[in-house]
Parts: C-alpha cells; sequence; structure tokens
C-alpha cells in the first residue's frame, strides 16, 4: 500500500496475513458521508458507494465478503457462502478471501491462526460483544487447543468517549466480572435515576478474547471519536459514513 491509497493503519506483521483499514479520505461521497464511504445502508448514493467500494477491490486480492451487520453473534462461511444470511464474524481458510467488517465506532476484531491457515474477522459493538461474537469467532475456527491464535482489534470508539447506562454494565457482569477500570462511574445519571458509566470497549473485547483462549491481544489504541477526523464516528456525527476493517491470508 501507498500513501494515495485510502489506507491511514496496516494491522500487526504477522506471517501469512494482511490487515488494513481504510480511512474516511480518498473516495467520491460528498456532504456526511464525504468520501470514502463504504456503507451501503447509511444513506448515500448508491453510486458513490459503488464507486468507493470499485477503488477498494482494485486494490486487493479478491472481493471483499461484505456482510449484513446486525449486532448479532452469527459467523458467516467465506468458503461457503458468497451472498451470505445476516451475520456479524466471519471465517476463512483460503488465501486470499478478503474479509471485511465495517463500523463508525464499533469494534473491528482481527482473530489469526498464523500456523494453521485460518482467519476470522468480528463486528463486536457492546451488544454483540456480550451476547458472544467473538467467542462464536474463535469457535468456528475450530483450532487445537494449543494453536497460537492472536488478535488486533482496530479503531473504534475510546473509553474516554464511550457513556453508557447501566444496562450496558449489567449485560457484561451477568457474564464475568468486567476487568478493572472497564467501567468508570462518570457521576451522572439517567433520567430513572441509574448510573452512567465510560465504558472500555476495547479491554472488554480483549477480556472476553483471552479467555476464549487467544494468547496474544494487540489494540490499535485509535479512538474514532477523540482526537482525529480520519474515521467515521456515528456517536460523534449521526449521519456518516462507514470505514472497513479487512484482513485476508497471504497467497
Amino acid at each position: 500500500m501507498n500513501a494515495a491509497e485510502p489506507f491511514v493503519h496496516e494491522g500487526p506483521d504477522w506471517p501469512g496475513l494482511r490487515i488494513v483499514a481504510t480511512t474516511r479520505t480518498g473516495g467520491v461521497s460528498t456532504g456526511p458521508y464525504a468520501s470514502f464511504n463504504l456503507g451501503a445502508h447509511v444513506g448515500d448514493a448508491p453510486e458513490a458507494v459503488a464507486a468507493n467500494r470499485a477503488r477498494l477491490r482494485a486494490l486487493l486480492p479478491s472481493g471483499p465478503l461484505w456482510l449484513e451487520q446486525v449486532h448479532g453473534t452469527r459467523v458467516a462461511d467465506a468458503d461457503r457462502e458468497t451472498d451470505p444470511a445476516p451475520a456479524d464474524a466471519a471465517v476463512t481458510r483460503t488465501p486470499g478471501r478478503v474479509l471485511a467488517i465495517m463500523t463508525a465506532d464499533c469494534l473491528p476484531v482481527v482473530i489469526a491462526a498464523p500456523g494453521a491457515g485460518v482467519l476470522a474477522v468480528a463486528h463486536a459493538g457492546w451488544r454483540g460483544l456480550a451476547a458472544g461474537v467473538l467467542e462464536n469467532a474463535v469457535a468456528a475456527m475450530a483450532v487445537a487447543p494449543d494453536t497460537d491464535l492472536r488478535a488486533w482489534i482496530g479503531p473504534a470508539i475510546g473509553p474516554a468517549a464511550f457513556e453508557v447506562g447501566d444496562e450496558v454494565r449489567a449485560a457484561f457482569a451477568r457474564m464475568a466480572e468486567p476487568p478493572a477500570q472497564a467501567f468508570v462511574p462518570t457521576g451522572g445519571r439517567d433520567a430513572a435515576g441509574a448510573p452512567k458509566w465510560r465504558a472500555d470497549l476495547p479491554a472488554l473485547a480483549e477480556q472476553r478474547l483471552r479467555a476464549a483462549g487467544v494468547a496474544t491481544v494487540v489494540r490499535s489504541n485509535l479512538c474514532t471519536v477523540a482526537g482525529n477526523d480520519r474515521f467515521y464516528s456515528y456517536r460523534k456525527e449521526g449521519v456518516t459514513g462507514r470505514f472497513a476493517t479487512l484482513a485476508w491470508l497471504a497467497s
């Protein structure tokens, strides 16, 4: 990838794997979607999205598997499903098969077993994360318990920007005690008097990944809300586009 291409950040340099994240620059969309919006479901002109996706496709070894993400836990088999039912994760063992997750604050997570030649990606908003989308993605990889599993958490809303209600903390507390500082009280309360929290989604994801057997977890530490305008952010903008995190096994 070179500086003229619409990528801002590459994931870890792991053997046999490529991971990239697009930015909001380098495309043809206008208005709140300017300019490299890849989301066909957010109100942007279809022809602009198609042009942006065509430019992206020209830079990749294959067309990305675009998922219909629904904040659920289903994992699509990218080696069998060319037009998958709604899913929030995908898995492949095919070199050059590009997996894609679109986000604008939620976590894009890439999970790889470089030695076993298997790759998964997952879209993890707080609902999907609490419901087990990452655990399902790891299970779909079907690797032996001692396999070297690694994960990269891409650009997403950071803990300083993600204010949530008490129902979010409760959703995670039902499964396991959240890691220290994953929920920090803001001092505010909602209309019903329940406390509000600042939630650390990357920390919660790392907890779930490690519990599922992922030994190496690397965070991008790029926040979609605070400190930069390189990414789309639904929390900050409301009407906005979507950027993509893409990964594939090298040939």
